[in-house]
């Protein structure tokens, strides 16, 4: 009896406790969904904006190229209106806010834009940057100058269609969740959708800034979706598992202590994961922010300063590209849902493309760079993408991790029947007793010296897949203080397995 309560009483209690921590766990694990679908949204959000912004943009460029050239510029503004899908309707007011282009209203634009033409006297236009939305996110106005200096204040709508077909898709179809992203106009009707909703539960919204005002980009969950649901399912199989536990208690807790360590520390490692891609993924935003902004408003006047500027967007958006592709290509290695497209490539040219992305971090930090490509490689059959892009990790990680001796050197040649593709540094080196767990999802090593350099713990595993893909595999030379030497060795004369 004695033994019998011995063994039902912890039970019991662990029964009690897991039942606790599986609810606690199906609440956390819903908000922390909830917390990801906001901060995709945020991202498709800002997304659209520049897209939005960057086809407007070029399209008042150019009508103020127009104006500035010309003192009758109709046969120019049709022409730019026919070039320019994504504007329904422009009209051209003076300070007096007499219409100027086109000659007669069109189809009752009369009751839409007349009464905007009191904004060219106020300078209404110029609230808010180069230019200001009205009418509940779908007309545009915009202050000009003519060849005369004459201010003309143009006002234009943007096409539905349009704006589906070439903003909204391309900027939300690529998206990587199982949610689904609509775009809700100020009447709360959807204006795009990336699949039908249905039944769909709408979970949240967020508001466009300042291209899309009163707009909003809602995130909905198909049916049976919910990471409630499938912890539920677990809840399921664990009151089982407790059952088998009444038969073989010991066996069941040696195996729940298992399971519960594999579980925390693969929560541990995710959620180390998400911090880190997170900030290195708002890093370069908030430079592009920052700099976008100071351009914007005019503050820098110096033509040589404003290219610099140009310059520093550009290289932060290739750095959050390459941030971007990373997480992409490992959510599609851990779905399962990547390909390679093999063709003859040449490799110096490969090799030196990837360094050129990297010119400006190596120079800014006085990196001496050796490259060094064998003349008698010729074309080899590889997706240069995925290699590109596993030798553009293993550059961005000697620079990461590089010490007081900022050495690079890329080597490529041909070795006992296969290419040895070689990245080494002389930086922080790893200990041998990491080596193996060095190319493991979210796996970084736990030293001092580096947990102050960010990275998502993704990327050695990235190349390690890119380089088994590809018939190959990858090898690690370091010892801490000596700099690490990481090799791609991809076969030669045949076409690897695809």
């Amino acid at each position: 009896m004695l033994a019998l309560v011995a063994i039902v009483m912890p039970v019991t209690i662990i029964v009690v406790l897991g039942y606790v921590s599986l609810r606690q766990w199906e609440a956390s694990s819903d908000l922390l969904f909830r917390e990801q679908a906001r901060d995709m949204a945020s991202m498709a959000a800002e997304k659209v904006e520049m897209m939005l912004r960057h086809t407007e943009d070029a399209f008042l460029d150019r009508l103020q190229q127009i104006l500035s050239a010309q003192e009758r510029p109709e046969r120019a503004l049709d022409a730019l209106l026919s070039e320019s899908p994504l504007v329904g309707r422009l009209y051209l007011f003076d300070r007096r806010g007499e219409r100027v282009y086109p000659r007669a209203w069109r189809d009752g634009d009369a009751g839409t834009f007349g009464p905007l033409a009191a904004e060219a006297g106020k300078g209404g236009a110029d609230r808010g940057g180069k230019y200001q939305i009205v009418a509940g996110g779908q007309i545009c106005l915009a202050r000009l100058v003519t060849a005369r200096g004459e201010i003309r204040l143009a006002a234009f709508s943007r096409d539905i269609e349009t704006l589906r077909r070439d903003i909204l898709d391309p900027a939300l179809r690529a998206l990587e969740s199982p949610t689904i992203v609509a775009v809700l106009d100020p009447a709360g009707r959807p204006v795009y959708s990336r699949a039908p909703l249905g039944d769909a539960e709408h979970m949240l919204a967020v508001g466009f800034r300042d291209a899309l005002p009163e707009w909003r980009l809602a995130v909905y969950q198909p049916p049976g979706a919910a990471p409630r649901q499938a912890v539920r399912r677990q809840v399921m199989l664990f009151t089982v598992a407790f059952g088998v536990l009444l038969v073989l208690i010991v066996a069941g807790i040696v195996a729940s202590w298992r399971l519960t360590r594999r579980q925390t520390e693969m929560a541990r490692l995710k959620s180390d994961f998400v911090a880190n891609v997170s900030h290195d993924l708002k890093t370069p935003l908030s430079v592009i922010r920052m700099f976008g902004e100071t351009l914007e408003m005019g503050r820098v006047t110096d033509e040589r300063q404003r290219r610099q500027y140009y310059g520093v967007i550009t290289r932060e958006s290739e750095r959050l590209s390459r941030l971007i592709d990373n997480v992409l290509d490992f959510s599609r290695i851990e779905g399962g849902r990547r390909t390679y497209e093999m063709a003859p490539t040449a490799i110096e040219p490969l090799v030196r493309d990837t360094l050129d992305a990297f010119a400006h971090p190596l120079a800014q930090q006085g990196f001496k760079v050796d490259v060094s490509v064998a003349p008698n490689l010729g074309e080899l059959p590889l997706d240069a993408g995925a290699i590109g892009q596993a030798l553009a990790n293993l550059v961005d990680n000697a620079i990461k991790y590089s010490g007081s001796e900022r050495v690079l050197s890329v080597d490529a040649r041909a070795v006992g029947g296969r290419l040895a593709l070689t990245v080494s540094d002389r930086g922080l080196g790893i200990p041998k007793a990491e080596h193996a767990k060095i190319f493991e999802k979210f796996y970084r090593v736990g030293r001092s010296d580096t947990q102050g350099r960010r990275g998502s713990g993704v990327g050695l595993a990235l190349v390690r897949h890119v380089a088994e893909a590809h018939g190959g595999d990858v090898t690690l030379e370091s010892a801490p203080g000596e700099g690490s030497r990481f090799t791609l060795w991809l076969p030669l004369g045949r076409k690897p397995d695809a």
